[in-house]
Formats: C-alpha cells, structure tokens, sequence
C-alpha cells in the first residue's frame, strides 16, 4: 500500500477518533455556548439554542459529567460559567467547585436559557445566540461534533464556511467517500490497511485503551443501569460474557455522566467504547499477540468510520450497529480468519441488527451495546466456519460494500421519518 494512502487513512483514523467528556452533543451544544459567550465578553442576559432533532433527542436524557444531573440545562450553565472553547469536546471537564458554580447559576438563571428544535438540512446542527447589554453573538456548529460554520457579533460576521453539497448533506451519500480526503474506503482497503501497514505505524490507536478501559473500571463499581456489574456477576470465566461486562461498563459509566473523557469514534463515545474494548478485551483474554490486537483495533476503528460513512453521523440508525458490525470482523481477524471471513461477518451482521434504532442518548444504551457484541460474537462464529448469509436475503448482496450500501441507506433515507417519531414521542410522553 503507498505510503500517501496510509498517510490519509492514519489521518482519518486520527481525525474521527478523539478524546471527549460527557455525551458528545451536550459536550456540542456546551462547546457551542462557550464559544457563543467568549465572544460577547460577558455573562449572557439570554441564551437561545437552536438545535437539530437528532441533537436535541442525544441531548435530553443523557448523564452531565460530574453533576448528577441529566439533560441540556446544566451543560448549558457549566458553558456560561466555567467553558472554555478551546477544549473542545473535553468542554464539561471541570473541577467540582466550578460545577457548583454551574448549579448555582443555573438555579438563579434557568430562565434565561431558551432550547428549542430547529428544522434544518442538517441532521447534526446548533445554534446559539447569546445577548446582554445591548451586545449580541452567535455561533453555529454543523456537519460535526465540532465545526463552527458561523461566528458573529453585533450583526458582524466573524467567520462563515460555505458547505459543499457533500458536507450540506452530514458527510457524502457515498460511504466509501470522505470530502476531506482523497483516499476512497472499501473493506478490502480497511481491511489490507489495518493488517499490513508497519505495525510502529499504527501504535497510536493503543491509547484508546488506556482512557476507555478506566471508564469500564469507573462502571463496574455500579452506575448507570449497572448492566456491566451485574453482567459481571454471572460472568463465571467465560469469555464472551466478560467482553460484554467490561465493555457496557463503560457505557454505563458514560451515560451516567462520567467524568473521565473516552476516545470516540465519529463523534460518538460510545462508538468509540464499543470499536476499543471488545477487540482489546477479546483479543486480550484469547492470549493474542499485541501486534494483533492493535491491528484488530485499528480494522474495528476504520471500519466503523467507514459504514458511519454511508448512514450519516446523526441516524435514527443506532450507532451500535456500525460498531458492532465491526466488532464481528474485529472477532475474525483476532480468531485467525482472514478477509473472506470478514465479508462474512459483516453481511451476517447487516442482516441481524440493521432495525435497531437510536432513541436518544440515556443509559439504556448499554443494552443496545450489549445486544451489539453478543451479535458480534454469533456473527463471527459462523463467519470462521464458512457460513455466511444468501445474498437474497434482507439488505445482503455479493458484494460486501454493496451491503453495506444498502444500509447506509437504510439509515440515511429509509428512517428519515422514524427519526420524527422518535422525537415525537420522546417529547410528549404521557400526554
């Protein structure tokens, strides 16, 4: 492989794999606040949020680190008191004194806050507006977790970004295709990329260990729905059922508002939980060398990004799915299978798991991660002993990126209107 391509796929990797505290759209929508704030130069009188739905659904139940509380509100004040822009997603990472400050403010303040849900072509969109003595600011992120396509103040732009037609519609309709880079994916490149590329190359992606692993740790002391500590419990030895344990700890632990930040994947930590832990803990426990779990690490990273790719950054489709999906050919290669048992995997998974939907980020997500490994594991299994699902069924073809196709646009055209649903019911619950 030229050394240019992976170059770009190092990037990529490095690019969509990043450390972030909290949810990552409260720790948007709190980075948005900061940013919105530092430059009016004072305490807002008023701050207007505006986000996309599927900002918005993320946002409303999900823990906020280090405060025992959930939702948007106090993520907010911890932004107006205490934000600092430049940490990006790492924004609600702060001393507990600074978190006082926040519920203090917060307690006096809440009225001043005002969130609404703005229809937008963005499926990833926020929008603050901060005012106070006559002075205004806005900022806009969009596109991703954390790109400012607009700043002003006082009705002068500061900055503006005009979008592609590719990055209006939340990255390119083709999943193979990043407009940011020239190199277009496929699962043979992933796949050649993650296990022949010199291994010094690669060894970045073992920090993602370190911070994921210590949130499982975090978890299994009991948070969250305290699914990985009872999971935990009946484990006994066995393999699999540790892999799940140690794995929906941290979910647990970051649902439940963590304060430890996590390495996510796509904006999403526990995308990024689930493409670290289940091939480290799975290849770990199997007694594989480190060379080949880094390699397992990187294929499950990329691989996730790249069928990510295809469905959008913000779904209804849940984000375990592509995860998990690459969990199973994570599970192959550390088994000792090569790439025709990967495209096995991958299309068993396709047409396992392609219905489950995201209803928003809370701590029942550890369940969906759970039922996403443990699928892993079956799909894997069958794919090592050659079986693998007809290409008449579901949304399996031949072709493995064919597949995968078929569901990106499951997840990008085919659930547009669930994603209403969703919110709606969310919304107006015991009505």
């Amino acid at each position: 492989m030229e050394e240019k391509v992976r170059n770009e796929l190092k990037q990529l990797l490095q690019q969509e794999v990043v450390l972030a505290t909290g949810c990552t759209e409260p720790g948007a929508v709190a980075l948005c606040v900061a940013k919105a704030c530092s430059i009016l130069g004072s305490e807002p009188a008023s701050i207007r949020l505006r986000l996309s739905k599927n900002v918005f659904k993320n946002a409303m139940g999900v823990g906020i680190p280090g405060t025992g509380m959930i939702g948007l509100p106090i993520a907010v004040a911890m932004a107006v008191t205490h934000g600092a822009p430049e940490r990006g997603l790492e924004v609600l990472t702060m001393p507990a004194l600074d978190v006082e400050d926040a519920k203090d403010w917060l307690k006096n303040n809440g009225d001043r806050i005002d969130i609404g849900v703005k229809e937008s072509s963005d499926r990833l969109y926020i929008e603050c507006c901060v005012e106070a003595s006559g002075h205004s600011a806005t900022a806009v992120i969009a596109r991703r977790h954390t790109d400012f396509v607009f700043l002003g103040r006082d009705g002068e732009v500061l900055l503006e970004k005009a979008l592609s037609l590719h990055e209006q519609a939340d990255d390119s309709a083709d999943p193979g295709r990043d407009c940011r880079q020239q190199v277009e994916l496929s699962t043979r490149l992933v796949f050649d990329y993650a296990t022949t590329a010199p291994i010094e190359e690669l060894e970045f992606i073992r920090e993602t260990v370190r911070y994921n692993a210590a949130a499982s740790e975090w978890g299994l002391e009991g948070r969250g729905l305290h699914t990985g500590e009872l999971l935990m419990r009946e484990a006994h030895g066995d393999l699999v059922h540790e892999v799940v344990s140690r794995t929906v700890a941290a979910s647990d632990a970051r649902m439940d508002g963590c304060p430890m930040p996590v390495y996510s994947n796509s904006g999403s930590g526990n995308q990024g939980i689930c493409c670290t832990l289940p091939p480290y803990y799975f290849g770990t426990l199997r007694g594989c060398s480190d060379e080949r779990i880094t390699r397992a690490l990187v294929l499950n990273h990329l691989l996730s990004i790249y069928i990510k790719r295809g469905i959008g950054r913000l779904s209804a489709l849940c984000g375990i799915v592509n995860a998990s999906i690459a969990n199973a050919a994570a599970f192959v290669y550390l088994s000792g299978g090569g790439y025709r048992e990967v495209c096995f995997a991958i299309k068993n998974m396709i047409n396992t798991l392609s219905g489950m939907v995201c209803d928003g980020a809370k701590p029942s997500c550890a369940l969906k991660m759970a039922s996403g490994v443990y699928s892993a594991y079956v799909c894997s299994l069958l794919a090592c002993e050659g079986h693998v699902v007809d290409p008449t069924d579901g949304l399996s073809e031949d072709c493995v990126d064919c597949s995968i196709r078929n569901l990106g646009r499951l997840g990008r055209e085919g659930m547009c209107t669930t994603d209403d649903c969703i919110l709606d019911i969310m919304t107006h619950k015991g009505n």
